[in-house]
């Protein structure tokens, strides 16, 4: 089926101006100034995109897909994500993790949901591990797992500086990214290593401590939730300006985020402002994982679940409330995410890529239909295909 996406203003990420975009099946086709149809053509889908923007489809780089959880013990355990969960926020590809719970949760689930939901329509990749070291993986080997197995293209999400880690040392997390990338290497994937950061003190100490002491390069690692406390944003800083990626997880565990947290949105501008490049920052959501609290002593207090809605929403507050572009907003969640994860059909709006679109309201910037491969997923604000079991 063809579909002619007609008068929007393009954001490419990059501003295009307004084109017409033309989707052949799962793919884009066209984009020009205009395309015309012609009498006696075939049936062409029409979607009206004047006064709109027309952006990539958004790309969540951490999503708990089989839910996560359980640090309240087993009635803590969150649920499994649903279709609609992902495509109401604009998402139109999702990279599936383990958390803190890679025992009854595991790679199995794992790459079971990522092929359910790439079967309802979105496009999924997952990476392989949990909290833990050493990882556990399907073959036997990360090298392995990311060379052999399609859906995955690298490890995570480990955890470091964290009371909930497994505690490795600095040369585990080594031997981990060596063979990451040896298997990215040999496989054209990333094979990076997704970090999750806690608040403890070491911070990004061994990560920074490979770079210097091995030939593994910075860009090997995705550390995550740097927002996570003030301490930790400085250092983000620091660590980006040295060519590092920082990543920052748009849920909360409540309203109003607590005085030490750093706001996705906020990060962003102060990042822009410190001179730090534009293509080293990117968002998650942590989507569906729990957002635990835990008191000065260790002891859990109480529980939120992420949402991949909050996305796009931090983007959206970045552009409003701190007056960052919308170009450079966007490559958060689109272009810098791909870059990274080596997802070459992903995160452009170009010929020849994949037919992920997000149409956003000029004046508001919500988003009003979301096309992924070429199909519509959302339209006028309002899911048209559901999960199997919603």
């Amino acid at each position: 089926m063809l579909k002619l996406i007609k008068g929007g203003e393009v954001y490419a990420p990059d501003y295009l101006g307004k084109k017409d975009i033309l989707l052949v099946g799962d793919k884009i086709g066209y984009i020009e100034d205009e395309i015309s149809i012609p009498k006696g053509f075939v049936d062409i889908e029409i979607i009206d995109a004047h006064e709109k923007y027309v952006v990539p489809g958004f790309i969540d780089s951490h999503v708990h897909i089989c839910g996560g959880g359980g640090e309240g013990s087993f009635k803590t355990r969150t649920p499994e994500i649903q279709l609609t969960d992902i495509t109401l926020g604009g998402v139109t590809t999702v990279i599936g993790v383990l958390g803190t719970d890679g025992t009854t949760r595991n790679m199995a689930n794992l790459i079971a949901k990522a092929n359910g939901l790439e079967e309802e329509g979105i496009t999924t990749y997952i990476y392989t591990g949990s909290y833990q070291v050493p990882i556990r993986t399907i073959t036997g080997s990360i090298q392995d797992d990311i060379i052999l197995i399609d859906k995955i293209i690298g490890v995570g999400e480990v955890a470091l500086s964290d009371h909930r880690s497994s505690q490795p040392t600095m040369e585990d997390i080594t031997r981990v990214a060596a063979e990451a990338r040896v298997g990215g290497i040999l496989s054209g994937k990333a094979g990076i290593v997704n970090i999750h950061m806690g608040d403890g003190d070491r911070q990004l100490d061994f990560i920074e401590e490979i770079v210097k002491t091995t030939e593994i390069p910075i860009t090997q690692f995705l550390p995550t939730h740097m927002g996570r406390s003030l301490k930790l944003f400085e250092k983000s800083i620091e660590y980006a300006k040295k060519g590092g990626i920082v990543d920052f997880t748009t849920s909360s565990d409540n309203k109003n985020r607590e005085e030490w947290e750093t706001k996705p949105s906020r990060a962003l501008k102060t990042l822009l402002e410190g001179e730090v490049s534009p293509n080293n920052i990117t968002f998650s959501s942590d989507g569906q994982g729990s957002l635990p609290k835990f008191d000065e002593e260790g002891k859990f207090i109480g529980l939120g679940i992420g949402k991949v809605t909050s996305l796009y929403n931090e983007v959206k507050d970045a552009i409003i409330d701190e007056g960052v572009s919308l170009d450079l907003a966007l490559r958060t969640i689109t272009a810098n995410t791909a870059n990274v994860l080596k997802l070459r059909n992903k995160g452009h709006i170009e010929e020849g890529r994949d037919g992920d679109i997000v149409i956003l309201d000029k004046n508001t910037l919500d988003i009003e239909t979301v096309i992924a491969m070429g199909e519509i997923m959302v339209l006028d604000g309002e899911a048209i295909v559901k999960g199997t079991f919603e």
